[in-house]
Formats: C-alpha cells, sequence, structure tokens
C-alpha cells in the first residue's frame, strides 16, 4: 500500500512504475486520469492501442462504485469511445487497491436515448450520478476484480501479464472484438460511408442503415461477407442486397458500388483484422441495434431484453405450463426483433419469429443459420401484428391459429415496445413527441372501446391476441400501470383475460430505458372470465435476487383521488394561487405543485384548478401528500385514492400539510398573481418595506380563519386578478379549522425565517420574494430559467440546508400518515 497521504499525481507515477513498466502510461486522454497503452513500437502504426482506462484517487477510498462512476460519466462526457478505440479493461485505484472490469460491462451506457452527459463527473450528489452509481452496484459490483497492492501482488502481476498482451511483433492490425465494434463502426461513418454510392435517405425509408453495410464490411473474408442472410452482402468491390428485395423508390439497386472505387474502403479496413473471432458472431449481429441511430431506436420504441429477464420469463413460463412446455405448446414471438427472446428455446419446429423490419429478420436468418437461436428458416418471417391480417402468416402457424384445439396451446411470447404518443410539452421537432407512433389498424379498431389507453403499444399486441387469437396463451414483458392505471380502466372492462403470474423487475435494467418505473412479466390466459382484479407479483432488483412481492389491484373510476380532490374546486371564490395537476400516480409526481401563475398550456389541457381561501387546506394535504412520495420503480404506478373521513380530524397531519407547501412551491416574481403565500410579517423577518400581502402569516397567527368544508359549485367564476386579501372571513355554513403545529412543523417556520431574515438584509431584493425567488437571487439560473446547483455564499448554504433538514423531518412525520387515513394502500 503506499501512504495514505500521497498526492495523486505520485499515485499515478507510482502505480505506472510498479505494475505497467512494460506499457505505456504517458498518453493524456481527455480528463481520464489514467492510461495504460502498448508503447509505439508495440502498437500498429495508425493508431494507440489503449489497455485500461482508469480513474485514480488520493488516499484510501473505499467505494469502487464510486469511482467507476465517474470514470463511466467522464468517458461519456468527452464521447472518448468515438475518439480512440476503447480499452480491454477499465478500472480505478487509490493507495491501497486497484480495481477492474471489462469495457464491454460498461459499454452500454454510452448508448442510452435521453441521458444527460453534460453533468460534471466529480459531482457525486447529481441524480445523473446516483442513476449510474445505482446501476453500478447492482449490476456489475459483481464483475470487479480489486486487488489489494500488498496482500494481493503476485495475483495482480500475473493478471496484468497474462490480460495485458504485447501481442506479436507482426501484429499490425487491430483485432474486432465485441468491446470495440461499436466505436469502429462510429470511425466507419466517417471515414466509408459517404463513398458509397447510394441514396441514404430513400434506402432508410426502405430500412436499410449504414449499420447493414458495415457488418456486411465487417462479417467478410477477403473481401466477401460471410454467410448470405444479411441484409446487405459485399461482394468484391460492391455491395448486394440480401435475399428479396432490391428495390428502392423504383430505382434499382441491385448492386451498389463505391465512388472512390474502393479507395476509403480499402485505407480504412486495412487496419482491423477482418472477421472478428466466430464466437463474437452472434453477439454483433443481435445487436445491431445498438448501432441504429437513436431518432430510430426511439420512435420504434423497442428494447433489446436482457439475458437474465429471457431466462426468468422461461422459468415462470416452465412453472405454469410444465416442465415439457416447449414440447407440448407452440411459441409465436410476434414482435422478435433479432429473436434474443427466444434464446434456449429447443424445439425448431413449433417456434415462430416475425417483426416488422426486414433488417431484424436477415439478422435472425444469420443468427439462426449459425446456430444461435433455433430457428427453422421459414418459421422466420416479416409480418406486422398491428396491422397485417392473418393470412399473411406461414401455412404452418396458420394450421394452428385456426385449429381451436391448437390454439389453445399457442403462446404469444414477446417484449413488445414501449412506446405511446407524446405529449403536448413534447413538441415534434424536438425528438420526444412520438405522435403517430402508435397509430395502427388495430388502433383504429379498438380506440373506440378503450379510450387513450390504446396509445400504448403493448395494449395493442395484447388487445389483437384476445380478439384474433382467444384461447391463447399470453406471455409478455410490459409496463404495470395496464392494471391500476387510471387510463386502463376501459380497457381492464374489455381484456378479459386472467393473469396467472408476474414478476417485476427494474425498467432501467433493459438497454435504452430511462427513468424509475418497473416492467413486469405477465402470463395471461386469454379466456379467462372475470379479467384482473388482484395479484400478488414477484419483485425482483437488478441483480435477479428475489427481494419479496407486491400486490397489485384493479380500481374503478371513483377510488381515483381526483374523485375526492374534484369536491373541493372552486370556481366562485377568489384566486389566491394555482395547483397544476396531472396523473394520479407516484410517478406524475414531479408535475404536481402550486404556482402563482400557471401557462396557457395549463389552461388548454385543463390540468390545473384554482386555490382559494376556501379549499386551501385540502389543496395543501393533496400537494403535500403528491410530494414527499419519492418515485421508486418499486412504487412508480401506486395509485392517490379517495381517503378515509379521518384525515379532516387530524388537525396536526393538516396543518403538517399546510406548512410543507408553504416551502415546496413554485411561486415566481413574473407571474401574475401576488406572493399570497409569504409567512411571516415584515417585523418577523426585518424587511425593509411593507409585503403586498399577509394573507399567508394572518392564517399562520390565527387572525384568518380556514375550513375544511367541501365547496358547493356554482357556474360563475369571479375576477380576482386584483384582489384584497386582508379581510378574508370562513363562509357562514362552514366552521373554522384550528391549527396544530407539530414541532417538525415548527422548525420548518424558524428555518424558514432564519432564511428570509439574512435575504431581507441583502442589497437589491425583491420585497414580496417567495423560496424560489431567494434561491434565484443567491443561486442564479441557466439559460433555460433553472436553478444553478449551489452558491457561493456560505451562509445562505447553511440556512438553506437547515431548512432543507427540517422539511425532510417534517415529511417524515407526514408519510406514515398518508396510509393511515387512506390516500394509498399499504
Amino acid at each position: 500500500m503506499y501512504p495514505l497521504n500521497i498526492k495523486e499525481e505520485e499515485i499515478k507515477k507510482r502505480v505506472g512504475k510498479d505494475w505497467f513498466s512494460a506499457f505505456d502510461d504517458t498518453l493524456i486522454l481527455g480528463n481520464i486520469d489514467f492510461c495504460v497503452s502498448l508503447k509505439k513500437e508495440q502498437s500498429p502504426l495508425f493508431d494507440t492501442q489503449s489497455l485500461y482506462w482508469a480513474e485514480s484517487k488520493r488516499g484510501r477510498r473505499e467505494i469502487v462504485a464510486e469511482m467507476i462512476t465517474q470514470l463511466i460519466l467522464t468517458i461519456g462526457k468527452e464521447r472518448t469511445y468515438e475518439k480512440m478505440l476503447p480499452p480491454q479493461y477499465v478500472g480505478c485505484f487509490d493507495a491501497e487497491k486497484i480495481a477492474f472490469i471489462e469495457y464491454n460491462s460498461i459499454q452500454h451506457f454510452f448508448y442510452q436515448n435521453d441521458f444527460n452527459w453534460n453533468v460534471t463527473p466529480s459531482k457525486h450528489d447529481t441524480k445523473e450520478f446516483k442513476q449510474v452509481q445505482k446501476h453500478v452496484e447492482q449490476e456489475l459490483q459483481k464483475n470487479f476484480l480489486v486487488f489489494n497492492y500488498d496482500n494481493d501482488r503476485k495475483e495482480l502481476a500475473k493478471f496484468i501479464s497474462e490480460n495485458f498482451k504485447l501481442g506479436s511483433e507482426n501484429t499490425r492490425k487491430i483485432k474486432i472484438t465485441k468491446n470495440n465494434f461499436v466505436p469502429i463502426f462510429t470511425k466507419w461513418l466517417d471515414s466509408v460511408k459517404k463513398s458509397i454510392n447510394i441514396d441514404w435517405e430513400e434506402a432508410k425509408k426502405q430500412g436499410i442503415l449504414p449499420a447493414d453495410f458495415y457488418l456486411a464490411d465487417l462479417l467478410s473474408d477477403n473481401n466477401k461477407t460471410l454467410g448470405e442472410s444479411l441484409y446487405v452482402l459485399l461482394d468484391s468491390n460492391q455491395y448486394k442486397l440480401g435475399k428479396k428485395k432490391n428495390t428502392f423508390g423504383g430505382l434499382n439497386y441491385s448492386s451498389i458500388y463505391f465512388f472512390d472505387n474502393q479507395k476509403a474502403y480499402n485505407a480504412f479496413w486495412n487496419h482491423y483484422d477482418r472477421p472478428p473471432k466466430e464466437e463474437y458472431w452472434n453477439y454483433i449481429i443481435d445487436r445491431r441495434d445498438i448501432l441504429v441511430p437513436q431518432d430510430i431506436r426511439e420512435v420504434k420504441g423497442s428494447y433489446f431484453t436482457p439475458k437474465r429477464w429471457v431466462d426468468l420469463s422461461q422459468d415462470y413460463m416452465a412453472k405454469q405450463f410444465g416442465e415439457d412446455w416447449q414440447d407440448e405448446y407452440y411459441i409465436w414471438d410476434c414482435a422478435a426483433g433479432t429473436g434474443n427472446l427466444l434464446a434456449n428455446l429447443t424445439n425448431a419446429a413449433q417456434i415462430w419469429a416475425s417483426t416488422l423490419d426486414e433488417p431484424d429478420i436477415n439478422a435472425m436468418h444469420e443468427i439462426a443459420a449459425r446456430k444461435g437461436i433455433n430457428l427453422l428458416d421459414k418459421h422466420i418471417f416479416q409480418f406486422d401484428f398491428l396491422n397485417d391480417p392473418l393470412t399473411k402468416l406461414p401455412d404452418s402457424l396458420r394450421k394452428v391459429i385456426f385449429d381451436n384445439d391448437k390454439r389453445k396451446k399457442l403462446i404469444i411470447y414477446i417484449n413488445p415496445p414501449y412506446k405511446e404518443p407524446g405529449n403536448k410539452r413534447q413538441p415534434k421537432g424536438t425528438g420526444k413527441n412520438q405522435a403517430g407512433v402508435s397509430d395502427s389498424n388495430i388502433k383504429e379498431r379498438f380506440k373506440a372501446e378503450i379510450g387513450q389507453a390504446i396509445n400504448e403499444m403493448s395494449i395493442q399486441f395484447w388487445m389483437r391476441a384476445y380478439k384474433d387469437l382467444y384461447g391463447c396463451k399470453l406471455c409478455s414483458f410490459a409496463k404495470t400501470k395496464v392494471l391500476n392505471g387510471s387510463q386502463s380502466i376501459k380497457f381492464r372492462d374489455k381484456f378479459k383475460s386472467d393473469l396467472k403470474s408476474l414478476f417485476l423487475v427494474p425498467a432501467d435494467t433493459f438497454d435504452n430505458v430511462k427513468g424509475n418505473f418497473s416492467i413486469g412479466f405477465f402470463i395471461w390466459e386469454t379466456n379467462g372470465k372475470k379479467g384482473f382484479q388482484t395479484i400478488n407479483a414477484d419483485l425482483y432488483d437488478a441483480k435477479g435476487n428475489q427481494i419479496g412481492t407486491k400486490n397489485i389491484t384493479a380500481l374503478s373510476e371513483n377510488q381515483y383521488i381526483l374523485t375526492w380532490l374534484r369536491s373541493y374546486y372552486d370556481n366562485t371564490n377568489d384566486i389566491i394561487a394555482y395547483l397544476r395537476m396531472t396523473g394520479t400516480d407516484v410517478g406524475h409526481n414531479r408535475y404536481v405543485s402550486i404556482s402563482n401563475g400557471i401557462t396557457e398550456n395549463d389552461r388548454r389541457e385543463k390540468k390545473f384548478a384554482n386555490i382559494t381561501q376556501h379549499n386551501i387546506l385540502p389543496m395543501c394535504v393533496y400537494v403535500a401528500i403528491r410530494k414527499i412520495v419519492f418515485e421508486t420503480w418499486l412504487n412508480d404506478r401506486d395509485q392517490y385514492l379517495v381517503p378515509e373521513e379521518t384525515w379532516k380530524d387530524d388537525r396536526q397531519f393538516v396543518t403538517d400539510c399546510l406548512v410543507f407547501t408553504l416551502f415546496e412551491n413554485d411561486f415566481r416574481r413574473e407571474f401574475e398573481l401576488v406572493n399570497n403565500w409569504i409567512p411571516y410579517t415584515e417585523q418577523e423577518v426585518d424587511a425593509k418595506d411593507s409585503f403586498d400581502s399577509h394573507f399567508m402569516s394572518n392564517v399562520l397567527n390565527g387572525k384568518t380563519k380556514l375550513t375544511i368544508e367541501k365547496i358547493a359549485q356554482q357556474d360563475k367564476k369571479k375576477s380576482n386578478n386584483e384582489i384584497n386579501l386582508f379581510e378574508f372571513e370562513p363562509t357562514p355554513e362552514a366552521a373554522p379549522f384550528e391549527l396544530e403545529f407539530s414541532e417538525e412543523a415548527k422548525a420548518v417556520l424558524d428555518a424558514g425565517k432564519a432564511l428570509y431574515t439574512y435575504y431581507h438584509q441583502q442589497p437589491n431584493i425583491y420585497i414580496n420574494a417567495s423560496l424560489r425567488d431567494i434561491k434565484v437571487y443567491f443561486q442564479g439560473v441557466n439559460e433555460k430559467g433553472n436553478l444553478l446547483t449551489g452558491s457561493d455564499n456560505e451562509t445562505y448554504n447553511k440556512l438553506l440546508s437547515a431548512l432543507n433538514s427540517a422539511m425532510k423531518d417534517l415529511a417524515d412525520n407526514i408519510r406514515p400518515k398518508i396510509f393511515e387515513h387512506g390516500f394509498m394502500q399499504k
């Protein structure tokens, strides 16, 4: 072990000298701390061959996963994998130990959709850092090779000598592996693509992508593609299209030549040793998806199913259908992609695979030819399950489908796309809005019956299986909101299938899936009678360990919390704020807020409610319970419900919710309403001028009384832009509600007062400031108006930290009462 007080630069020098003296450790590769590569005389002349990229830290760092996470964010931010061929290993070291993990294990991070790589890698408190670290700890930690310099000297030296190969002196070409075939593709795009004589836009319309030409090159020997099932084949100095398709838009493309007589092609591929080892071929073809441009991956909405979940799903199918299920049942994956869901299945005569994209069909033919999946050639076919008639199916499958007895033995085994159209906050042209992505014949056929739920593409697959393949077994991955979501009520009423089995896993274990929600594997009997009512789902963490069960129950329309909230809508009395709202589940909590203004989009979509003196308490209860339940993959679709009446009698609970919302809102000086929610008087915070409103300080001091009675709805809405809020009185029929402050609520008010007082000591302030205005003053905002992280003012940082700590304690005080009063199921 090196001295714990040694500087980081010195550690890097010592590690390089002690362990990597046979290599070059002088390469500076962006902000990557340490890089080991072959020496120039050992490396191919045209490119430096990296062996190891590492994060270094001084002293003794206990958490290897933290260092690996920082390295991943560094590589992703700088896109190092596009500028330099990746190493065999990445890792980290400090004064005590050094760690290694294969680069292939982290490669998928860099091809996620919608991940923000602009965060500072060394900031460990960002949501991006935490998201990656969580995955590293759950998925990769078991693969870390960690060596202690003192205790594992021999093992470390042996590991380096056996795995950091110098190669023979005659080796001048880079070998292609599953670690580097993706970054080599990036280089190929820059060097070779432009020399191919084809209209790429026309090709894209027909499903031909640059990736198909790259695979033709990659899996070739002596300029000839090995095999005939890929979509594009290299044949000496030209490309030929795979089976059946050789025209685009009426233009003949039976042969595709190079603009430059293969000059760029030869210059590029002279650097690489082709083809890769045969053991990598199936993997590379199967992962064509990560070579597809991100915009196409997003629109398709389909995702590669991890092997551990494939294996687990087949275990559950064996439990449900018996150990001999593969011999007794027929299996059709009608959303097969490249067929990885069918891995391990053995009875080829009873398995069919279809998908929409012909390149994927060709990839499956190639994988099957190499025995990567057990499928007969004529059992692989192109079919659009959401549009094509069943008469287009192969005869062998039609004989099963149109035979009532055999159809009862048919298993539809799928991982369908998860996409649905974006909302109006995701305008066209941003890459976010997916309007049209779910359009299909099936959607048109069933949208009148099941409403908005038909936008979910997995529901379209399920409805067709239920209606047109009635009696089949439906084994499908999908989101879980179909079971209890409010938009799926009509679907549940129509889909009278029995849910026999369900397990849930974190969604972010699937490639290109981002977010804290669960993906389930459902086993349905489509000839059920009652439809879904309730189930105990098995839970598995990212490592595949079973961690318990979760009860999920179908809900009726009058059980959702909006039924309760609507009884407090007030379109008659003076408005003191607005409630922004959407959804009834935990996953939509981020969109709930109280504000002193609303957008035109809020008005257009009617996703707001007025807050008045007469409904402020239930509105604050609603906001508080939505904001203090944090979203996880396990509770993302947990629903808020109509509560028991007991909440009204819990004065401390209601008061806690009121105080919580005073510091959990989106009040801004630029919005139209006066800030009526300042909790303090001018004297309490030493303000230099008078506030425009004393409404909230009067409430807290007992001068203005509030009620929690339901509102008698009236048609007319009173104008309220310039209103007097100083002399509110309760409605005659409503008894005033007496506030009861918990110790936690008092602590929040005290911490808030200290922060407000410090703010009012500053120059050039906004006198009617909300908490957000105070944060803007000290922290600033970026060009999008979002708050910057932290402040240079240490006093402010301490006061804000104290308020946040008190708010956390208050939230902890409120949280159990959410379940006690029935706002959520336990």
